[in-house]
């Protein structure tokens, strides 16, 4: 079964209340929340109605919390290859 991945790009603030009430009925809360939705010709008419507010993904299988956090970790920024040159000591 395949999952359309819905990501909340823009506010919906200023925007008439069905709009609102489209994004909450989709489970979007908060900017850049994702959820996850099947593939079905209801919800791909909730989508089409707040096209321009959200960004979606055909995916799979939807992704837990757990694997949306590890996906979001940044890289650490360095690695460590060797630990170098060996020094001496000069106090002979």
């Amino acid at each position: 079964m395949a999952y359309f991945k819905i990501t909340l790009m823009r506010s919906a603030i200023g925007l008439p209340k069905p709009i609102g009430g489209v994004l909450k009925s989709l489970g979007l809360r908060k900017r850049m929340a994702t959820v996850y939705q099947p593939v079905r010709q209801d919800v791909a008419g909730k989508i089409m109605a707040v096209k321009e507010l959200v960004d979606v993904q055909e995916v799979e299988k939807p992704l837990t919390n757990a694997e949306m956090r590890a996906l979001r970790r940044p890289d650490p920024g360095f690695y460590v290859e060797s630990r170098g040159v060996q020094r001496f000591d000069t106090t002979e």
